[in-house]
Protein backbone atom coordinates (compact mmCIF):
# COMPACT_ATOMS: atom_id res chain seq x y z
CA UNK A 1 0.00 0.00 0.00
CA UNK A 2 3.27 2.19 0.88
CA UNK A 3 4.39 1.52 -3.12
CA UNK A 4 1.26 2.88 -4.40
CA UNK A 5 1.13 5.75 -2.19
CA UNK A 6 4.12 6.62 -3.24
CA UNK A 7 4.33 5.92 -7.01
CA UNK A 8 1.20 8.06 -6.58
CA UNK A 9 1.60 11.36 -4.93
CA UNK A 10 5.20 11.15 -7.29
CA UNK A 11 2.87 11.22 -10.36
CA UNK A 12 0.91 13.72 -8.81
CA UNK A 13 3.41 15.63 -8.08
CA UNK A 14 5.01 15.30 -11.05
CA UNK A 15 1.95 16.63 -13.44
CA UNK A 16 1.28 19.13 -10.84
CA UNK A 17 5.07 20.37 -11.43
CA UNK A 18 5.05 19.86 -14.66
CA UNK A 19 2.25 22.61 -15.77
CA UNK A 20 3.49 24.78 -12.96
CA UNK A 21 7.13 24.51 -12.81
CA UNK A 22 7.93 27.72 -11.63
CA UNK A 23 6.91 26.89 -8.33
CA UNK A 24 10.25 24.65 -8.18
CA UNK A 25 12.82 26.59 -11.31
CA UNK A 26 13.49 30.32 -11.58
CA UNK A 27 12.12 31.58 -15.12
CA UNK A 28 14.93 32.09 -17.86
CA UNK A 29 14.63 35.64 -18.17
CA UNK A 30 15.58 35.61 -22.21
CA UNK A 31 15.92 39.45 -23.41
CA UNK A 32 14.06 38.58 -26.58
CA UNK A 33 11.07 36.67 -28.30
CA UNK A 34 11.58 36.27 -31.88
CA UNK A 35 8.43 34.55 -33.97
CA UNK A 36 10.00 35.75 -37.58
CA UNK A 37 13.99 34.11 -37.61
CA UNK A 38 16.21 34.06 -41.10
CA UNK A 39 17.98 30.77 -42.41
CA UNK A 40 21.04 32.26 -43.04
CA UNK A 41 19.53 34.97 -43.70
CA UNK A 42 17.12 33.92 -46.02
CA UNK A 43 18.85 31.52 -48.39
CA UNK A 44 15.53 31.31 -50.61
CA UNK A 45 15.80 35.24 -51.86
CA UNK A 46 19.63 36.14 -50.99
CA UNK A 47 22.71 34.62 -51.21
CA UNK A 48 23.21 32.71 -48.07
CA UNK A 49 25.13 33.81 -44.90
CA UNK A 50 26.11 37.22 -46.79
CA UNK A 51 25.80 40.55 -45.61
CA UNK A 52 23.12 41.51 -48.77
CA UNK A 53 20.87 38.72 -47.46
CA UNK A 54 21.18 39.89 -43.50
CA UNK A 55 20.24 43.34 -44.68
CA UNK A 56 17.52 42.57 -46.77
CA UNK A 57 15.98 40.06 -44.15
CA UNK A 58 16.16 43.01 -41.25
CA UNK A 59 14.42 45.40 -43.85
CA UNK A 60 11.87 42.49 -44.39
CA UNK A 61 11.14 42.57 -40.33
CA UNK A 62 12.97 39.85 -39.48
CA UNK A 63 13.52 39.56 -35.40
CA UNK A 64 16.25 36.81 -36.03
CA UNK A 65 19.06 35.98 -38.24
CA UNK A 66 20.47 32.28 -38.13
CA UNK A 67 23.90 31.76 -39.42
CA UNK A 68 26.92 29.59 -39.74
CA UNK A 69 30.86 30.06 -38.67
CA UNK A 70 34.16 28.73 -39.50
CA UNK A 71 37.50 29.92 -38.74
CA UNK A 72 40.51 31.20 -41.84
CA UNK A 73 43.42 30.32 -41.73
CA UNK A 74 44.14 33.73 -40.42
CA UNK A 75 41.83 33.46 -37.52
CA UNK A 76 39.31 35.75 -38.70
CA UNK A 77 35.28 34.02 -37.81
CA UNK A 78 33.85 33.66 -41.03
CA UNK A 79 30.15 33.00 -41.79
CA UNK A 80 29.69 30.27 -43.77
CA UNK A 81 27.50 26.67 -43.43
CA UNK A 82 30.26 24.50 -45.07
CA UNK A 83 33.88 23.72 -44.27
CA UNK A 84 34.43 22.82 -47.78
CA UNK A 85 34.22 25.60 -50.28
CA UNK A 86 32.78 23.18 -53.49
CA UNK A 87 29.23 23.86 -53.14
CA UNK A 88 28.99 27.26 -52.41
CA UNK A 89 32.09 28.66 -54.81
CA UNK A 90 32.59 25.46 -56.99
CA UNK A 91 36.11 25.45 -55.90
CA UNK A 92 37.27 22.29 -53.75
CA UNK A 93 39.25 24.30 -50.79
CA UNK A 94 38.59 24.24 -47.05
CA UNK A 95 38.19 27.61 -45.42
CA UNK A 96 40.72 27.35 -42.51
CA UNK A 97 43.00 26.47 -45.20
CA UNK A 98 42.81 30.27 -46.77
CA UNK A 99 43.23 33.45 -45.53
CA UNK A 100 39.82 35.52 -45.52
CA UNK A 101 40.84 38.01 -48.20
CA UNK A 102 41.13 34.99 -50.34
CA UNK A 103 38.03 33.32 -50.18
CA UNK A 104 36.63 32.86 -53.47
CA UNK A 105 33.54 34.70 -54.10
CA UNK A 106 30.31 32.73 -54.01
CA UNK A 107 28.77 31.26 -56.87
CA UNK A 108 25.66 32.63 -58.83
CA UNK A 109 23.60 29.59 -58.38
CA UNK A 110 23.31 28.38 -55.12
CA UNK A 111 21.12 25.43 -54.20
CA UNK A 112 18.62 25.78 -51.29
CA UNK A 113 19.55 23.13 -49.05
CA UNK A 114 15.44 23.10 -47.20
CA UNK A 115 14.25 23.33 -50.56
CA UNK A 116 14.99 20.49 -52.95
CA UNK A 117 15.48 21.05 -56.82
CA UNK A 118 15.59 24.72 -55.93
CA UNK A 119 18.59 27.45 -56.62
CA UNK A 120 19.01 30.92 -55.89
CA UNK A 121 20.41 33.02 -58.68
CA UNK A 122 21.12 36.11 -57.85
CA UNK A 123 23.10 39.36 -59.28
CA UNK A 124 26.78 38.85 -60.45
CA UNK A 125 27.86 42.00 -58.52
CA UNK A 126 30.93 40.91 -56.24
CA UNK A 127 29.72 42.84 -53.00
CA UNK A 128 26.55 40.50 -53.04
CA UNK A 129 28.83 37.07 -53.45
CA UNK A 130 31.50 37.84 -50.55
CA UNK A 131 31.67 36.06 -47.20
CA UNK A 132 30.87 37.95 -44.33
CA UNK A 133 32.45 38.11 -41.30
CA UNK A 134 30.85 37.13 -37.87
CA UNK A 135 32.58 41.25 -36.28
CA UNK A 136 30.45 42.92 -39.58
CA UNK A 137 27.42 41.12 -38.77
CA UNK A 138 27.89 42.04 -34.91
CA UNK A 139 28.63 46.09 -36.01
CA UNK A 140 25.82 46.20 -38.46
CA UNK A 141 23.32 44.84 -36.50
CA UNK A 142 24.39 45.58 -32.88
CA UNK A 143 20.76 44.82 -30.85
CA UNK A 144 19.39 42.13 -33.18
CA UNK A 145 19.19 38.28 -31.72
CA UNK A 146 21.36 36.15 -33.54
CA UNK A 147 21.52 32.60 -33.53
CA UNK A 148 24.96 31.15 -34.23
CA UNK A 149 25.75 27.52 -35.01
CA UNK A 150 28.99 26.27 -34.38
CA UNK A 151 30.18 24.02 -36.79
CA UNK A 152 33.36 22.43 -36.15
CA UNK A 153 34.53 21.47 -32.82
CA UNK A 154 37.49 24.18 -32.76
CA UNK A 155 38.46 25.45 -29.33
CA UNK A 156 39.84 28.11 -31.39
CA UNK A 157 36.49 28.81 -33.10
CA UNK A 158 34.45 28.65 -29.96
CA UNK A 159 37.02 31.28 -28.11
CA UNK A 160 37.39 33.24 -30.81
CA UNK A 161 33.33 33.78 -31.09
CA UNK A 162 32.95 34.20 -27.26
CA UNK A 163 35.70 36.88 -27.40
CA UNK A 164 33.52 38.66 -30.23
CA UNK A 165 30.54 38.46 -28.32
CA UNK A 166 31.98 39.51 -25.36
CA UNK A 167 33.86 42.41 -27.45
CA UNK A 168 30.10 43.61 -28.80
CA UNK A 169 28.40 43.10 -25.46
CA UNK A 170 25.84 40.53 -27.33
CA UNK A 171 26.42 37.84 -24.40
CA UNK A 172 22.02 37.89 -23.94
CA UNK A 173 21.29 38.77 -27.24
CA UNK A 174 23.18 35.93 -29.16
CA UNK A 175 22.57 31.83 -28.94
CA UNK A 176 25.06 29.41 -29.73
CA UNK A 177 25.71 26.00 -29.98
CA UNK A 178 25.34 23.03 -32.33
CA UNK A 179 24.15 19.48 -32.77
CA UNK A 180 27.10 17.78 -31.20
CA UNK A 181 26.97 17.59 -27.41
CA UNK A 182 30.45 18.19 -26.94
CA UNK A 183 30.80 21.41 -29.10
CA UNK A 184 28.09 22.61 -27.03
CA UNK A 185 29.31 21.84 -23.51
CA UNK A 186 32.44 23.48 -25.03
CA UNK A 187 30.38 26.89 -25.85
CA UNK A 188 28.71 26.60 -22.55
CA UNK A 189 32.23 26.61 -20.69
CA UNK A 190 33.96 29.00 -23.03
CA UNK A 191 30.95 31.28 -21.90
CA UNK A 192 27.91 30.22 -19.64
CA UNK A 193 26.38 33.61 -20.19
CA UNK A 194 25.04 33.17 -23.77
CA UNK A 195 22.04 31.87 -24.63
CA UNK A 196 22.51 27.93 -25.51
CA UNK A 197 21.08 25.32 -27.81
CA UNK A 198 20.32 21.73 -26.74
CA UNK A 199 22.22 19.47 -28.73
CA UNK A 200 20.47 16.30 -30.02
CA UNK A 201 22.49 14.46 -27.17
CA UNK A 202 20.08 16.68 -24.48
CA UNK A 203 17.02 16.54 -27.04
CA UNK A 204 17.24 12.58 -26.18
CA UNK A 205 17.69 13.12 -22.74
CA UNK A 206 14.65 15.45 -22.47
CA UNK A 207 11.84 12.83 -23.72
CA UNK A 208 13.66 10.63 -21.35
CA UNK A 209 12.94 13.06 -18.47
CA UNK A 210 9.52 13.89 -19.97
CA UNK A 211 8.03 10.36 -20.10
CA UNK A 212 9.36 9.40 -16.77
CA UNK A 213 8.00 12.07 -14.83
CA UNK A 214 11.22 14.04 -13.66
CA UNK A 215 11.71 16.64 -16.09
CA UNK A 216 9.74 18.98 -13.44
CA UNK A 217 12.75 18.36 -11.38
CA UNK A 218 15.38 18.66 -13.17
CA UNK A 219 16.86 21.93 -13.85
CA UNK A 220 18.33 23.00 -17.45
CA UNK A 221 20.95 25.22 -18.55
CA UNK A 222 19.88 25.49 -22.02
CA UNK A 223 17.60 28.82 -23.33
CA UNK A 224 16.81 27.35 -27.15
CA UNK A 225 15.43 24.29 -28.15
CA UNK A 226 15.40 24.12 -31.62
CA UNK A 227 14.13 20.82 -33.49
CA UNK A 228 12.49 19.80 -36.80
CA UNK A 229 9.30 19.12 -38.24
CA UNK A 230 9.30 15.85 -38.99
CA UNK A 231 7.28 16.16 -42.34
CA UNK A 232 10.41 18.21 -43.84
CA UNK A 233 13.27 15.63 -43.49
CA UNK A 234 11.81 13.79 -46.34
CA UNK A 235 11.73 16.59 -48.73
CA UNK A 236 15.55 17.12 -47.72
CA UNK A 237 18.47 15.89 -49.65
CA UNK A 238 21.45 15.36 -47.13
CA UNK A 239 22.50 17.67 -44.35
CA UNK A 240 23.20 17.89 -40.46
CA UNK A 241 19.88 15.41 -39.96
CA UNK A 242 22.11 11.60 -40.08
CA UNK A 243 20.65 9.24 -42.53
CA UNK A 244 19.00 5.80 -40.94
CA UNK A 245 18.98 4.30 -44.41
CA UNK A 246 16.46 2.00 -44.75
CA UNK A 247 15.29 2.58 -41.00
CA UNK A 248 14.86 6.43 -41.35
CA UNK A 249 11.36 6.95 -41.78
CA UNK A 250 10.84 4.72 -38.22
CA UNK A 251 13.19 6.87 -36.94
CA UNK A 252 11.36 9.92 -38.12
CA UNK A 253 8.23 8.51 -37.25
CA UNK A 254 9.55 7.97 -33.64
CA UNK A 255 10.50 11.39 -33.35
CA UNK A 256 6.82 13.04 -34.22
CA UNK A 257 5.16 10.94 -32.17
CA UNK A 258 7.60 11.31 -28.75
CA UNK A 259 8.54 14.74 -29.48
CA UNK A 260 5.93 16.82 -31.46
CA UNK A 261 4.08 17.60 -27.72
CA UNK A 262 2.04 20.82 -27.18
CA UNK A 263 2.72 19.88 -23.61
CA UNK A 264 6.26 19.22 -23.87
CA UNK A 265 6.76 23.25 -25.64
CA UNK A 266 4.19 24.53 -23.19
CA UNK A 267 6.18 23.68 -20.11
CA UNK A 268 9.51 24.36 -21.85
CA UNK A 269 8.22 27.67 -22.38
CA UNK A 270 6.72 28.51 -18.70
CA UNK A 271 10.20 28.09 -17.83
CA UNK A 272 11.58 30.38 -20.17
CA UNK A 273 13.04 28.30 -22.62
CA UNK A 274 11.88 29.09 -26.19
CA UNK A 275 11.07 27.08 -29.07
CA UNK A 276 12.33 27.20 -32.45
CA UNK A 277 10.89 25.52 -35.40
CA UNK A 278 13.51 24.78 -38.65
CA UNK A 279 13.64 25.20 -41.81
CA UNK A 280 10.28 26.12 -42.77
CA UNK A 281 9.29 27.10 -46.25
CA UNK A 282 5.90 26.65 -46.57
CA UNK A 283 2.52 27.87 -45.51
CA UNK A 284 1.20 24.69 -44.20
CA UNK A 285 4.22 24.10 -42.16
CA UNK A 286 4.32 27.55 -40.58
CA UNK A 287 0.65 27.00 -39.44
CA UNK A 288 1.98 22.93 -38.31
CA UNK A 289 4.85 24.72 -36.00
CA UNK A 290 2.65 27.15 -34.47
CA UNK A 291 0.07 25.30 -33.55
CA UNK A 292 2.27 23.06 -32.01
CA UNK A 293 3.64 25.91 -29.56
CA UNK A 294 6.55 26.78 -31.39
CA UNK A 295 7.67 30.45 -29.79
CA UNK A 296 9.45 31.10 -33.18
CA UNK A 297 10.31 29.30 -36.82
CA UNK A 298 13.08 29.65 -38.90
CA UNK A 299 13.08 29.80 -43.23
CA UNK A 300 14.90 30.40 -46.16
CA UNK A 301 11.59 32.73 -47.19
CA UNK A 302 11.54 35.66 -44.73
CA UNK A 303 9.04 37.42 -47.81
CA UNK A 304 6.77 34.36 -47.28
CA UNK A 305 7.24 34.39 -43.21
CA UNK A 306 6.67 37.94 -43.28
CA UNK A 307 3.41 37.89 -45.09
CA UNK A 308 2.42 34.63 -42.60
CA UNK A 309 2.63 36.29 -39.57
CA UNK A 310 0.80 39.44 -40.66
CA UNK A 311 -1.89 37.27 -41.92
CA UNK A 312 -2.85 36.47 -38.43
CA UNK A 313 -2.48 32.85 -39.50
CA UNK A 314 -1.58 31.56 -35.98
Amino acid sequence: MFFYALIGGYVLTSMILFKYPTLIHKKKKVKFMCHHISHRGGAGESYENTMCAFKRAVAIGTEMLELDCHLTRDGQVVVSHDHNLLRSTGRNMNISDLDYKDLPLLKRNLPIDFDPDMEFVGSEKEEERRFALLKEVFDTFPNLPINIDIKVNDDRLIARVSDLIKEYNREEYTVWGNFSDEITKKCYKANPNVNLLFSMQRVTLLIFLMYTGLLPFVPLKETHLEIFLPSIYLRRKGGPIPTFLPLEKLVVRSINLLLMRPCLFNHLQARGIHVYFWVLNKEDEFKEAFELGATGVMTDYPTKLKLFLQNGAF
